[in-house]
């Protein structure tokens, strides 16, 4: 019985004396196994060929090689490595063109770097983008690179793990040739046939001259380092990278490949890059939420924002960004002028870095409109409100909204705490509202948790999903309780946070032990930026429910009475000289703690930074495991994307919850119920997590959707 073959990912024809080799090998062109073998065998047939005088490789589809196939992640090696593909291209006696569009990264790129002359067309995107995985270039990238534009650019690419388009690639000269056409082929093939006829020789990149200048190289290198220690502190692949490029400089290339794949595989074997690896697919496992399965989202043209403050200032930027018209509802003039003045100060601050120009910041305020009738929103086909967190507010708010809101207009709330329900419930059509819960500032910060109520329609779901995408943010989707995902399971490790404060640690210390650990801020340090009024708001709503045998650290009340609400009053945790954004410890705030703990008869203790960070993190995970277990979050990589992306958990540790499976359940476990032995109340072990344990499994286990 016939079996159908499945297609060569590489194939070769000829045009004229030019051997064009083509890689298909959707969806993205990866350099999976048949794809190395193939190329490899593209090679040795020109080679063999005496009637072959060039060779040109190109993409098919949509990119030309846009790196590593994922698929082989974790997999035992299966030869050709790519190194070895790299160097068999580069040893070509015959000259090898690499015409690159769409995606040339990572390994896509290193093959680049291989051949002897590179043309991009419009809309190509190269780089070097490894390190976001916790990973270096391992298939020559940090020796050739270096050699072909010099030190300094390439460390900054490399580092950076940014792309650069065409025309920057020129600049660089990681390219030497634009296409003046979108037809790669085409293009490809005209160059090949021009270098053949001047008689282009072989030019083999490890013989470039980029670090010919050693003084300037040196520099480089000694910044790159600085800036490592300075911005990726804790990290392993920058440090790696460095190490690299500094081969490149001091060794002869050989010797430089060779340590190169050393240092690469030290990078394979580091927990840091499982941790990054896990972040990066889960942030694209995150959009699958059962209610965007085959519905299809709403118009997203227009938009409306009620409130001007800060928060909505910041959410009309971010849809002006994104090419929407939008209207801002204020309750008067004077108001609706603040609003207005808070959007325009985002772009007068790009304006003045010279990221815009006056032209392009008056484009896009032509999109802005205000108003102090809430008619103007008839026609809109999103509004989300971003008033006073109050319920009574909120509902006087949407009251309006469903009075002249057009059917089918989505009603989000930008509520970081409410009952959604109970805000649907007050309208004619609780099916169009939804809850969008942008992180301040909205414009810039990457997290949006897209809370689904009772009674929404699937498509206002797969609205909220487009928007995140039309954003450019992380979305993730969150059930309805008082803090949603990430504020409930904040509101429970500041607790663990305040009560080692009132046992004996100062917020000075606290804060230095999570930054230690990965943090860029500690708890107080980000209590303090986003204001002690908020947290304080919420503590006193909450009052009335709170369960009385619980321990309540009343610190940050006395702070707050006194007027001391962080940066925006020059005075928190933290003290803030005028102007300032980093604040200096307090020793009026540690006499309050003091005072506090002899108030509450309770004689102070020491605690390591290492079990600091232990407590802080046990909470964490423990109240993490209750949300997974209610169904607030789909998955425990739901709670990950939520920490990574809007709470600076440290990307490279993957998340709370892969963190947990990192260090292991049971030690989890064992840890809550050692703590619980001074406060059984507050550590008491989630079922899901008492349950994984019993059953010898971790929480990636549950990391699909039935």
């Amino acid at each position: 019985m016939p079996t159908d073959t499945p297609p060569t990912p590489v194939t070769s024809r000829r045009s004229g004396k030019v051997l064009i080799v083509s890689v298909d090998n959707p969806p993205v062109n990866a350099l999976g196994v048949d794809v190395r073998l193939g190329l490899v065998a593209a090679i040795d047939a020109a080679q063999a060929d005496d009637t072959v005088a060039a060779v040109l490789i190109v993409g098919a589809g949509r990119n030309f090689i846009a790196g590593a196939d994922i698929r082989e992640f974790g997999q035992p090696p299966q030869p050709p490595a790519l190194p070895d593909v790299c160097n068999r291209i580069e040893a070509c006696s015959k000259p090898v063109i690499a015409a690159l569009h769409g995606a040339a990264l990572g390994g896509g790129l290193e093959v680049a770097l291989a051949a002897h002359y590179r043309l991009a067309v419009n809309g190509a995107k190269l780089g070097l983008p490894e390190v976001q995985l916790g990973l270096m270039p391992g298939a020559g990238g940090t020796q050739r690179a270096p050699r072909l534009i010099g030190a300094g650019p390439a460390l900054e690419l490399m580092l950076s793990g940014r792309h650069v388009g065409a025309e920057e690639a020129l600049a660089l000269g990681l390219v030497d040739r634009l296409g003046r056409s979108d037809d790669t082929l085409a293009e490809g093939l005209a160059y090949a046939q021009e270098l053949l006829a001047a008689g282009a020789p072989v030019r083999r990149t490890r013989d470039a001259q980029g670090l010919a200048d050693q003084k300037a190289s040196r520099s480089a290198l000694d910044a790159a380092r600085a800036d490592v220690a300075a911005k990726s502190r804790g990290l392993f692949s920058p440090q790696k990278i460095v190490e690299a490029v500094e081969a490149a400089l001091d060794h002869p290339f050989d010797e430089g490949l060779r340590l190169e794949r050393t240092l690469f595989l030290q990078c394979i074997d580091s927990p840091q890059r499982a941790g990054l690896i896990h972040a990066f697919f889960a942030e694209r496992e995150v959009v699958k939420a059962p209610e965007t399965r085959g519905a299809q989202p709403r118009p997203l043209a227009s938009a409306g924002v009620v409130g001007g403050g800060t928060m909505g200032a910041g959410i009309a930027v971010a849809m002006l960004d994104a090419g929407m018209t939008v209207t801002m509802i204020e309750r008067d003039a004077e108001s609706l002028a603040r609003g207005r003045a808070n959007v325009e100060k985002v772009y007068d601050g790009l304006v003045a870095k010279g990221r815009l120009s006056a032209d392009a910041k008056a484009a896009v305020m032509a999109r802005f409109a205000g108003a102090t009738a809430y008619d103007a929103l008839a026609d809109a086909d999103l509004v989300v409100e971003a008033v006073f967190e109050d319920m009574a507010v909120k509902q006087a708010v949407f009251a309006e909204l469903d009075r002249v809101c057009k059917p089918g207009a989505v009603l989000a709330t930008n509520t970081s705490y409410l009952d959604i329900n109970e805000i649907a419930a007050s309208i004619s059509r609780p099916q169009d509202v939804l809850g969008l819960h942008f992180f301040s500032p909205a414009n810039i910060m990457k997290l949006l948790e897209i809370v689904v109520p009772t009674q929404v329609s699937a498509d206002v779901v797969a609205t909220g999903f487009a928007l995140a995408k039309k954003l450019r943010k992380v979305a993730v989707r969150a059930g309805v309780c008082d803090g949603f995902i990430g504020n409930r399971i904040l509101a429970v490790y500041r607790q663990a946070a305040d009560t080692m404060l009132e046992d004996g640690a100062s917020p000075y210390q606290i804060d230095e032990a999570l930054r230690e650990f990965g943090y860029p801020m500690g708890p107080y340090q980000v209590a303090d930026l986003a204001g002690g009024d908020i947290g304080w708001a919420t503590r006193k709503r909450r009052a009335a429910t709170r369960d009385t045998r619980a321990r309540y650290v009343q610190i940050a009340d006395r702070l707050c009475e006194r007027g001391w609400f962080g940066q925006k009053t020059g005075r928190g945790w933290y003290l803030y000289a005028k102007g300032s954004r980093s604040g200096t410890p307090d020793p009026e705030v540690l006499a309050i703690v003091e005072a506090e703990r002899q108030r509450a008869g309770i004689t102070p203790r020491s605690f390591s930074n290492d079990e600091i960070v232990r407590r802080y993190l046990a909470a964490m995970i423990n109240e993490g495991a209750n949300v997974v277990h209610e169904a607030i979050a789909l998955r425990p990589l739901d709670v990950d994307v939520v920490f990574v992306a809007g709470y600076g958990f440290p990307r490279q540790g993957g998340g709370p919850m892969k963190y947990a499976d990192t260090v292991g359940l049971p030690q989890v476990l064992a840890d809550i119920r050692e703590f619980a032995q001074e406060d059984p109340l507050f550590w008491q072990p989630s079922p899901l997590l008492v349950d994984l344990v019993m059953r010898d499994k971790n929480f990636d286990s549950l990391n699909k959707i039935a």
